[in-house]
């Protein structure tokens, strides 16, 4: 996949690893959190925050279009950029840093959170210099990044060589969440600002080309695109499995194109307040045979797995074969998580 969505809220496990546990045979849960060093993977932002394959990470550095290191070029003031350096300093030193050692060191005190909270400063500066790529994520304890220095390939300034590393992370995100509508296309590759904000103002230009290397086919009045070497099959047959999705998902991720395709709205509720709910605080799209007909909330407790669903059409289907699915979605779930039978 070369890119896979990160979100820390375990309900009942991570994004990433209810993504995984679709595509990877015997997936359990935490999997790529304690296999992380040895896959030649690393945490980083492409279109969402997740994981990435070095060779993808290597496309999106430096986040520049200058030559010059990345310590010389950090868009912060003065002071900010100082500390900055001092921090980058103490890692070079250390070899690696757990973000309690920072704080230790240098104390900056506290400042204000995406989220509206307080966090400690130097855990915001340390992830700022990550996104800035002078700071690698080496592993992860008990949930916490553990950093290192990142040291970067020089890296080409040359146009055509920035369009074409812009390019191949367009085919890679494509290649992922295809088919696309045209809108949908559009926001997906808008998303690249995250990836590269060093060619933000390329980005236009790049979904142009985009589209002339795709597949395109219009369907009752919405153009849809996908890579030209995909073969797609026009109805036949699908089986009766049962899957409880990611909200993250690439079958879920574009919304409007979930719509299209199913008829109904989507959407992720667990920042949402309680009274203005509707699917429920993790709500996992309940997919069987091609269409996505519902959705689950599941939790752990007590060791046991527990499951409540909803229905489109308020009931589930009758056919026999969706219990006896279902039934074995749960079970394959518990053996994700280590429950016991």
């Amino acid at each position: 996949m070369a890119f896979v969505q990160a979100d820390p809220i375990r309900a009942p496990a991570r994004a990433q690893d209810l993504i995984l546990r679709h595509r990877v045979k015997d997936y359990r849960a935490g999997d790529l959190e304690r296999r992380y060093a040895e896959l030649g993977i690393a945490e980083d932002f492409f279109i969402n925050y997740g994981f990435v394959t070095r060779e993808m990470q290597a496309l999106m550095h430096p986040r520049s279009d200058s030559c010059v290191p990345a310590e010389a070029r950090l868009p912060w003031p003065a002071a900010r950029r100082k500390r900055a350096l001092q921090l980058l300093e103490f890692v070079r030193e250390r070899g690696m840093v757990h973000p309690r050692e920072v704080d230790e060191r240098f104390s900056h005190g506290k400042v204000k959170n995406y989220w509206g909270g307080s966090s400690n400063a130097t855990t915001h500066l340390l992830d700022a210099m990550h996104y800035q790529g002078l700071l690698r994520v080496v592993r992860r304890e008990a949930g916490i990044r553990v950093y290192a220095v990142h040291e970067h390939a020089a890296a080409s300034t040359d146009k055509a060589a920035c369009q074409a590393r812009l390019d191949a992370l367009a085919d890679v995100a494509i290649e992922i969440y295809a088919p696309l509508p045209l809108r949908s296309l559009r926001i997906l590759l808008r998303r690249l600002r995250y990836a590269a904000p060093q060619w933000e103002h390329e980005i236009v230009a790049a979904t142009e080309r985009a589209k002339e290397r795709l597949k395109r086919v219009e369907i009752d009045g919405v153009d849809w695109y996908w890579p030209k070497e995909w073969s797609l099959k026009r109805g036949g047959a699908t089986d009766d499995t049962v899957r409880l999705l990611a909200p993250f998902d690439p079958i879920v991720w574009d919304r409007d194109r979930f719509e299209l395709l199913w008829g109904w709205t989507y959407r992720f509720e667990a920042y949402t307040p309680i009274s203005k709910r509707i699917r429920g605080y993790y709500a996992l799209p309940l997919l069987w045979r091609d269409r996505v007909i519902g959705w689950g909330n599941l939790a752990v407790k007590n060791g046991e797995l527990m499951a409540d669903f909803g229905y489109v059409d308020s009931n589930p289907p009758r056919e026999r074969a969706f219990q006896r699915e279902l039934d074995a979605e749960l079970e394959r779930i518990r053996s994700f998580l280590g429950l016991k039978k």
